[in-house]
């Protein structure tokens, strides 16, 4: 399922670590950049890999909300609608998003090019709202400047 070049750096972080389950992390986001996101069977050959029990796998990816079990959009974008980042206009932004890409949380745009994930914080407190575009931080939003942010991610 892993192209050599994949299992050659999975290889390569377990041998960093003297215990398997340390490389567990950084091989499920290796195995979720891959696909996309973890499948079932993306997570069987992370535990073959790493020849830990698929209970562990599945236990560790369903606890971290970075790791996706289902397939998303080219570009995830994670707004924060925590405390700070709602009193700086964080709802509002979530219903342009609706009404100006047909985005809504949790779901896939039909053209397949974004996805939208409401993160509990992003750590941006004092310059919110905020948002991630895959790994790419965005902060002090607007409507415009997202409109002009997601234009980037055509």
């Amino acid at each position: 399922m892993f192209k050599e070049t994949i299992l050659k750096e999975i290889d390569d972080i377990k041998a960093r670590y003297p215990d398997p389950k340390s490389a567990l992390l950084p091989t499920l986001y290796i195995a979720q950049r891959e696909f996309g996101w973890l499948s079932h069977e993306a997570m069987h050959v992370v535990a073959q890999s790493l020849n830990l029990p698929e209970a562990m796998v599945r236990g560790t990816a369903s606890f971290y909300t970075m790791f996706k079990h289902k397939p998303m959009g080219r570009h995830l974008i994670q707004l924060c609608t925590n405390v700070s980042c709602m009193i700086l206009g964080a709802e509002r932004l979530v219903d342009f998003l609706k009404n100006r890409y047909s985005l809504e949380p949790n779901i896939t745009t039909t053209d397949r090019r974004f996805s939208l994930v409401i993160m509990e914080c992003i750590g941006a407190c004092d310059r919110g709202p905020a948002m991630l575009v895959n790994t790419d931080f965005h902060d002090s939003l607007t409507e415009e400047r997202i409109e002009e942010i997601l234009e980037k991610y055509k």
